[in-house]
């Protein structure tokens, strides 16, 4: 039964962890990490993890040219300015600013940040001074932060400005923040959709992990509606040039900001789709476990991968003369070695690593300190994919089962939820939740005039009565399937004049185009119907 547990098969035992992220620690140091220092990996790709990466908060980056409102965006989730915040209609934030928790309201510089090894910055030090100089995390107390921390980062710039250099490679820290956050939220200001040089390679920059990204067309609020259409087919079709995927990126359209809206036509579409965009950002620490998890195996797969390349590239060398010129011709050649390699490990296309960026990387490489394949290591990370990983993803689910719901809180979060002013108050199925009177009172005497054309018995219509008129109103029978089920309070099969009218009503809501309850809302019972407290 249990024949795993035999001594001839004891090294595919899978590791027994306590906690994910102590897990996803001990397999990254004990079974990834060799590989990757073997093959040189962090001198192609990534730098190595540390513990601080596997224990972080979920974290967001922000990511858009000068004045989208990013660092409005942060304000407004966290309802309280945080320190090193500038706001203006030029470039203003000219440094990565990491928003965190911290007991005191202070800034930390860059230089100070990337020795902390409770934050998870160290291998930021890699970009130099150039870099760190513009680099600070703003710590406050705030209630957002206590689940997530966010990165705001510097306006991408159009023009001749983006001309200038920064004296660091932007797209490459973009991409190093990009591998390690939950969320990247791209911001597109609704008055200026071009997409410039350096936004279109920062773009390009982040393609491998457009699975996190999300767009946010701000500042929606300043134009007509006709206007707005025009501004999102426009923005999805520049975004649909640059970002080559089958799947379109999920766009939230509003103003996230607390002034009072210029025009408020759209006022419902923006409520709707801030909640939309604030559901999605509350369910990254639930899943911070499984991006964690996600990444870990993307990143294996990336070092097998990468393993296969350098040996094959070591074979091909030759042990005494006419090295230089064979190292120009292999990097020439590097495609029909991906394609072989494809073939005889029955690799997917999508795993290897961009052809072009590889082949300037290996320019600079010393081809004799390659090293030839190691079974031993490869065996090693795939028996970590094929037991470990699947052991882990057990225990998260156990994680998400043993722990209370984990959501942020706090900040915007807090001022939709409770009150007249939660997304969708009053309105349709809620449409006079507070009222004296039974809302449904309004229209019952219309309903009443087409009750009594049913042929009620005993003042109550059969349901083949009842149903020859709820179908003109051309809903689908499981919708109205549903309606009937809430209407027929007393479940005799039959409904009264009241019941006929809240059928009505409950038909309206739904073809006014609101949702319908699951459970009939004390305030939508008739008046006759409720229970008199004792």
């Amino acid at each position: 039964m249990f024949s795993w547990l035999g001594n001839d098969d004891r090294k595919k035992d899978p590791e027994v962890f306590q906690t994910v992220s102590e897990g996803l620690k001990k397999l990254y140091k004990t079974k990834l990490l060799p590989l990757e220092d073997y093959y040189k990996f962090h001198e192609f790709h990534s730098p190595a993890l540390e513990d601080a990466d596997f224990d972080n908060k979920p974290m967001i980056l922000l990511v858009g040219q000068y004045s989208t409102g990013k660092t409005t965006f942060i304000r407004y989730l966290l309802e309280q300015d945080f320190p090193g915040m500038r706001i203006g209609p030029e470039p203003t934030t000219d440094s990565f600013i990491a928003v965190m928790q911290g007991d005191v309201e202070g800034v930390v510089p860059g230089n100070a940040l990337v020795v902390d090894p409770k934050k998870p910055f160290r291998k930021l030090n890699a970009f130099g001074n150039a870099f760190l100089n513009r680099f600070v995390c703003a710590q406050l107390p705030n209630p957002v932060l206590e689940s997530i921390s966010v990165i705001d980062t510097p306006g991408i710039l159009s023009g001749e400005k983006q001309r200038i250099s920064r004296g660091y490679d932007f797209a490459a820290v973009l991409e190093w923040f990009a591998e390690r956050v939950d969320r990247i939220i791209l911001l597109f200001d609704a008055h200026k959709l071009d997409i410039s040089d350096e936004f279109s390679e920062v773009i390009k920059a982040l393609k491998n992990h457009e699975d996190k990204m999300r767009v946010v067309l701000n500042k929606a609020d300043q134009i007509e509606t006709q206007q707005l259409m025009r501004v999102y087919g426009a923005l999805m079709w520049s975004l649909g040039k640059i970002v080559n995927t089958p799947e379109v990126i999920r766009v939230y359209i509003g103003s996230f900001w607390s002034h009072p809206l210029l025009i408020p036509d759209n006022r419902k579409l923006f409520e709707a789709e801030e909640q939309d965009l604030f559901r999605d950002i509350q369910s990254l620490p639930r899943n911070a476990a499984l991006r964690k998890l996600n990444d870990l195996i993307k990143r294996a797969r990336l070092a097998k991968v990468h393993a296969y390349i350098i040996s094959s590239l070591k074979k091909e060398m030759p042990s005494v003369f006419g090295k230089d010129n064979k190292k120009k011709e292999l990097i020439a050649s590097l495609g029909e070695i991906y394609s072989r390699i494809e073939r005889e490990h029955q690799i997917s296309p999508g795993d290897f690593p961009n052809l072009k960026k590889m082949q300037d990387l290996l320019q600079s490489q010393d081809f004799n300190k390659f090293q030839p394949l190691k079974s031993k290591l490869l065996e090693t990370v795939d028996e970590m994919l094929s037991h470990d990983i699947a052991h882990l993803m057990v225990l998260v689910r156990q994680e998400e089962t043993q722990k209370p719901v984990q959501m942020v809180k706090g900040g915007a979060f807090e001022g939709t939820q409770n009150g007249p002013f939660g997304h969708g108050y009053g309105e349709g199925a809620g449409e006079g939740i507070d009222d004296a009177d039974w809302v449904v009172s309004r229209d019952k005497p219309m309903y009443d005039e087409i009750f009594y054309t049913l042929s009620p018995v005993n003042g109550k219509v059969t349901g083949a009565n009842a149903k020859r008129e709820m179908v003109k109103s051309k809903l689908p029978n499981t919708v109205l399937g549903k309606i009937w089920k809430l209407a027929d309070i007393d479940k005799d099969g039959l409904l009264d004049d009241e019941e006929f009218a809240l059928a009505n009503h409950l038909i309206k809501v739904k073809l006014e185009g609101h949702e319908l309850p699951n459970d009939l809302p004390y305030h939508l019972l008739p008046p006759s119907k409720r229970k008199v407290p004792e």
